[in-house]
C-alpha cells in the first residue's frame, strides 16, 4: 500500500506505478475519499480478497472497512503529513509489514526519529535519468499576463507548471 496526503499526490503515483507496471501481471488500484459507490466496493473486496496487488491512496486506505489480505509493505509518501496514528494505523492493516516513509522535507520530528528511533535512512541525492532540470522564476505583478501565457504555453506542450502566490490576507 502507498499513502500519499492528497488525492492530486495519490493521482500522480497510480499514474506514474502504472507506465512503469506496464503489462506486468499486477493489480493496482487507486483508492481516495472521492472513489465511492461500486468503484469502492471492488476495490475494497479486492484487496481483502488479495486479488489488488497494490493499493494507492488517501486516507482512505486507513478507513474502516478498508482490509488487505497480506499487507507486506507500507509506503507512507510524505510522512509528515500524517499523525503519528494514522502512519500507525496503516501499519495495523497488516501483521508485519515493512514500513517505508518518505519525506523531501526533513522537519525536526523526522529527524529526531532517525537519531532516537529505529529507523534507517536512504538519500535519494540525484534527479531519475532523463528528468528535466526545474525552472524557478520570480515574477512582480506587472508580469503577471506574460506569465499566464508562458504557463498555457507549457501546458499545451504536455508540461507541468506551478504557481506558489503568498496570500497574505483572506480575499477573493
Amino acid at each position: 500500500a502507498l499513502m500519499a496526503p492528497t488525492e492530486i499526490l495519490a493521482e500522480q503515483h497510480a499514474r506514474t506505478i502504472g507506465r512503469l507496471l506496464g503489462d506486468a501481471p499486477v493489480q493496482a488500484a487507486l483508492l481516495t475519499g472521492s472513489v465511492s459507490g461500486k468503484t469502492r466496493a471492488r476495490i475494497t473486496a479486492g484487496l481483502a480478497e488479495g486479488v489488488i496487488d497494490l493499493a494507492i491512496g488517501t486516507h482512505a486506505l486507513i478507513q474502516e472497512g478498508v482490509e488487505f489480505r497480506r499487507l507486506g509493505i507500507a509506503i507512507i509518501d510524505e510522512q509528515h503529513r500524517f499523525g503519528v496514528a494514522q502512519r500507525l494505523a496503516l501499519t495495523r492493516k497488516g501483521a508485519v509489514p515493512d514500513v517505508l516513509v518518505m519525506t523531501a522535507t526533513p522537519i525536526p520530528r523526522s529527524l529526531a526519529l532517525t537519531f532516537y528511533g529505529d529507523v534507517d535512512v536512504s538519500r535519494i541525492d540525484e534527479v531519475p535519468p532523463g528528468r528535466k532540470p526545474v525552472q524557478t522564476r520570480v515574477l512582480g505583478e506587472r508580469q503577471r499576463e506574460r506569465l499566464y501565457s508562458f504557463i498555457a504555453e507549457r501546458l499545451a506542450a504536455g508540461e507541468q507548471g506551478y504557481v506558489v502566490y503568498p496570500l497574505i490576507e483572506e480575499s477573493e
